[in-house]
């Protein structure tokens, strides 16, 4: 089973598809109204916590699980770890490494987003929220900054922010389009979640060609699990490169 809602998730499963002998299964949290839909069977919802994610790898024999969650999905990587080693599941991470500064960035590193929210300061600023829907109550406690907030999906409800412009637009980005957007916004400053890989790292760019300061929130800590980086790496961990009898997934 793979833990998706990633574009690694998408690109593992889209290769498992071609390989017969591998019956996989993708699993999305639900958290986007339209996902894109894998070339394999996939399911949507959660698993009912920790206990009922060990009913669903015993009662659906589940062999492996990679989790190819977002880096900032802790709870269900903890849930995880947790139910894989009580249902004696092996279990390997696809983890995108994390986005480092370089020259140019201004980056101001926080372990949260109530950090983040404060690290905004009291004056007046014009902010990007690069964080996705959840959590945007955080910063509604700051109502005196302007914020610009994009979504994947439309909100089925009014934003809890007061001042508040939305962009609604599905990933990857480009740099010209973040780029464009920061600037006709007149954005000053950027709150982002390292969430790493290609994906979402224009916004990133951006801000650093347009000198913005950058408020980059820490991935929180999941308990110690085998980590890999790469599609490949968990191909060869499921057998892929073996022949069909000795793959034992």
């Amino acid at each position: 089973m793979i833990l998706g809602g990633t574009a690694d998730a998408s690109a593992l499963a889209a290769t498992l598809a071609a390989d017969a002998p591998v019956d996989a299964v993708l699993s999305f949290a639900g958290r986007t109204d339209n996902p894109k839909l894998p070339p394999i069977p996939w399911r949507i919802g959660g698993f009912g916590g920790v206990d009922g994610l060990i009913n669903y790898l015993r009662d659906e024999k589940i062999d492996r699980v990679v989790d190819a969650t977002h880096p900032f999905a802790a709870q269900m990587s903890r849930h995880a770890v947790i139910a894989c080693n009580a249902a004696g599941v092996p279990l390997l991470a696809l983890e995108r490494a994390p986005w480092r500064p370089v020259a140019g960035d201004r980056w101001i590193e926080v372990d949260d987003l109530p950090q983040a929210a404060d690290a905004l300061g009291a004056q007046p600023r014009r902010v990007f929220l690069g964080i996705g829907r959840q959590n945007l109550d955080i910063f509604a406690a700051y109502p005196q900054h302007a914020y610009l907030v994009r979504l994947v999906d439309p909100p089925r409800g009014p934003l809890p922010l007061p001042n508040v412009e939305l962009v609604v637009a599905r990933g990857p980005f480009d740099l010209a389009g973040d780029r464009a957007m920061l600037e006709a916004h007149r954005t000053e400053i950027v709150v982002a979640k390292n969430a790493g890989g290609d994906a979402a790292v224009a916004k990133i760019t951006a801000a650093r060609e347009l000198g913005l300061p950058v408020v980059m929130v820490r991935r929180p800590a999941v308990p110690a699990r085998r980590t890999v980086a790469t599609v490949a790496e968990v191909l060869a961990w499921l057998g892929h490169d073996a022949a069909p009898e000795k793959r034992g997934v």
